[in-house]
């Protein structure tokens, strides 16, 4: 049996958590709520727009460090870092 890597505890726990629950009282959404779900995620992928960027290998590197210290993809990592600068909410963090 191939051991799980988790990202942290917390992880872990979540993870353990869900393999307990009894699916049997879980039903399949409607196939309705199905089509409604997939027209939804296909309208909002359609309002996105693709940027590609030249980045240095190192600083790649780092940015996937942080995002996986996120629990996070690093381009979902790097698109909540952008969403929050043109915002105003991210906060500048000194490092002592």
């Amino acid at each position: 049996m191939k051991k799980i890597k988790y990202i942290d505890k917390e992880e872990k726990e979540l993870i353990e958590s869900f393999s307990n629950i009894d699916k049997k009282y879980f039903r399949k959404p409607s196939e309705k709520i199905q089509r409604d779900f997939k027209k939804t995620a296909k309208e909002y992928l359609k309002n996105e727009s693709k940027m590609n960027i030249r980045i240095d290998p190192y600083e790649l590197k780092i940015i996937k460090k942080y995002a996986a210290n996120e629990g996070l993809k690093y381009q979902t990592f790097i698109k909540s870092i952008i969403h929050k600068y043109i915002t105003g909410q991210l906060v500048e963090k000194r490092i002592k």
